[in-house]
């Protein structure tokens, strides 16, 4: 009844507009305070915010938000998108198709999902309505697009399920590129899908020689070097995710200077974002430890795995309502505070029931990529609206398929977690 009436006070203060990371402290504080009084809730309250923000893996966080900001400086997505349009353009449906192959390739160089979905929202979406597109369909794709950041090595949301779980960060972002591509084809797949059903809803592009199209490859190359820089030197064993983190960061600095595009007044912008987005992820960190260590006191989660061996569930059925309740809560809530908020209660019921962390992290960022453009919050679909200036319920409509095939393809992530554990099984 306690720890009802805690998690009830939690979610009232969410609803009332308090900034997530105080709220998970306020409710946890409140909780610590009926259990145990004040020198327990002071004895935490002195410890918490040091050993919350002295992770060294924490780390990577500030390094690939940096890395992220210098990225979109540089202009790369747009020549990105270029690139993609100029060998892919001409079929039906060639911009939409091009928009998602830009945003796979932002995204294994950012990890920000909105950062991706604001910077596609700017070079892809009027190059679609230039080409008479339907404004719905346009922005569908970017808006779905923008979720690969997520999935896709360097993944910020990777990373903090990693922290959070206490699983391998170096497993979890190699296990991300498979499902990062799988999701891409899908995404490629409803837009074909689309123009079967109505041609007219992303008409051909224009064509292009064989010399325009290998002259369009020159921008490849710096965002493959800098992938190897990440990805591929975490693959290997060279560096920790940390290390990886820091090269990424100077590498995206290096092709900021290279562009041109560098100037003291938006590079000091980019460090300040930077600063801003770690400073909110760390004050929910905190938050949260305080509200776990209630948790912890109470004990809900062994409460929760013991009721749930004693019941007799199939683990497949247990799953499969785990995830409706991540699709649910992705409607509602930041996909950061529900990974902060619910992976300690969740993954030992997942691993109880024998399956492994680092697949049912790839499992939970699936679903909070549906998440991210389901209303009500749909916080892509907000973004994509406000770069562009469509309404906000066209937006919804035009993505209404991509969550159809995405919920198709997190149910076979779902029943064949080799797909996901492959990869990473193959690290150095």
């Amino acid at each position: 009844m306690m720890a009802l009436t805690i998690t009830l006070l939690l979610l009232a203060l969410l609803a009332i507009g308090t900034p997530v990371g105080f709220a998970l402290g306020i409710a946890g504080s409140v909780g610590l305070y009926w259990v145990g009084g004040f020198p327990i809730l002071l004895g935490i309250l002195e410890t918490t915010p040091l050993s919350s923000a002295s992770s060294y893996e924490l780390i990577t966080v500030p390094m690939f938000m940096l890395m992220a900001e210098f990225i979109i400086v540089s202009g790369i997505a747009e020549r990105l998108f270029q690139c993609a349009a100029v060998w892919v353009g001409r079929v039906p449906g060639g911009l939409g198709i091009s928009a998602a192959i830009a945003g796979a390739g932002f995204g294994a160089i950012c990890g920000s999902s909105t950062a991706s979905a604001a910077t596609l929202s700017a070079t892809s979406i009027p190059a679609m309505m230039r080409q008479r597109y339907d404004p719905e369909v346009a922005g569908g794709i970017v808006a779905i697009t923008g979720t690969l950041a997520m999935l896709i090595p360097p993944s910020v949301a990777l990373i903090l399920y990693g922290l959070v779980a206490n699983v391998s960060i170096g497993k979890l972002l190699i296990a991300g590129i498979v499902p990062g591509i799988l999701v891409t084809l899908t995404i490629i797949l409803t837009i074909l899908a689309l123009i079967a059903i109505n041609p007219k809803v992303a008409p051909r592009g224009d064509s292009y020689t064989m010399r325009e199209k290998f002259a369009s490859l020159r921008v490849v190359g710096p965002v493959l070097m800098l992938f190897l820089l990440v990805t591929g030197v975490i693959y290997l064993g060279v560096a920790t995710p940390t290390e990886a983190a820091g090269l990424g960061a100077f590498g995206a600095f290096v092709l900021a200077i290279r562009s041109g595009r560098l100037t003291w007044s938006n590079g000091y912008k980019a460090v300040v974002n930077a600063a801003h987005t770690t400073c909110m992820i760390v004050t929910i960190i905190m938050g949260a430890h305080v509200f776990g260590y209630f948790f912890t006191i109470t004990q809900v989660t062994p409460t929760i795995v013991s009721a749930i061996g004693n019941a007799d569930f199939s683990p497949g059925l247990v799953l499969a309502l785990i995830i409706v309740v991540y699709l649910i809560l992705g409607c509602f809530m930041d996909q950061v505070a529900i990974l902060i908020l619910t992976v300690p209660v969740t993954l030992p019921v997942v691993m109880a029931l024998g399956y492994d962390p680092v697949w049912f992290g790839i499992i939970v960022i699936v679903a909070a990529e549906v998440g991210m453009v389901t209303p009500p919050l749909g916080l892509n679909v907000f973004v994509v609206s406000r770069y562009t200036g469509r309404p906000v319920g066209e937006v919804f409509r035009g993505v209404a398929p991509h969550v159809l095939t995405h919920l198709i393809l997190l149910a076979i992530l779902a029943s064949f977690p080799e797909i996901i554990l492959w990869f990473p099984s193959t690290m150095k």
